[in-house]
């Protein structure tokens, strides 16, 4: 009889660190205005939100264009930080026994406090607002005690004036399918 190890692989399921290099910062989204995209990128998009697996030849048949075309058209999305393919997963369906929506108030700007806590492995979404809160943080721990830590980490933080945390009990609805918006140049 052979003897298996349990392997606990939920801390890598959402945090790799092949990811990105450690080198270079963790993208915090388009910096520059959008680039201009049209149909058949939005084609693209759409095909692959439905199903990320999809092979490039079924969407160049859909779309009629060549595999090559798509292919190259994907790299560009890609590059461009429009497009990206991953396995969207339910953090609480995998095990992560604690995930909440952080809104943070600062004392100033709070572009120096939404990097460093974007740099945290538990942080999976930090977005600036404008509003009650100056940033949301979306964290995502193994339990509740993983949390009390990071938490008690955020409020630390020099700019840091308070939060207010809202506990996921079940996630209901997580979709990614919104597809694009095209703005085709207006004929006269």
């Amino acid at each position: 009889m052979t003897k298996c190890a349990v392997v606990d692989t939920k801390r890598l399921a959402l945090r790799s660190n092949h990811a990105q290099p450690s080198a270079l910062p963790p993208s915090r989204g388009p910096v520059r205005g959008p680039r201009h995209t049209d149909a058949l990128d939005q084609g693209i998009i759409e095909a692959l939100q439905a199903n990320g697996r999809e092979s490039f030849r079924g969407i160049a048949s859909r779309l009629g264009v060549s595999e090559a075309t798509i292919r190259a058209r994907y790299a560009k999305l890609a590059a461009d930080d429009i497009l990206q393919v991953v396995a969207v997963t339910n953090p609480l369906g995998l095990g992560f026994d604690a995930m909440v929506l952080v809104g943070v108030r600062t004392s100033g700007a709070s572009d120096r406090v939404a990097d460093e806590i974007a740099t945290w492995p538990e942080a999976s979404y930090v977005i600036v607002t404008a509003g009650q809160y100056d940033l949301l943080v979306e964290l995502v721990c193994d339990d509740k005690r993983a949390l009390l830590d990071v938490t008690n980490r955020m409020r630390e933080l020099d700019g840091v004036a308070s939060t207010e945390a809202f506990l996921y009990l079940e996630m209901v609805k997580q979709l990614y399918n919104w597809g694009t918006r095209v703005h085709e140049e207006a004929t006269t």
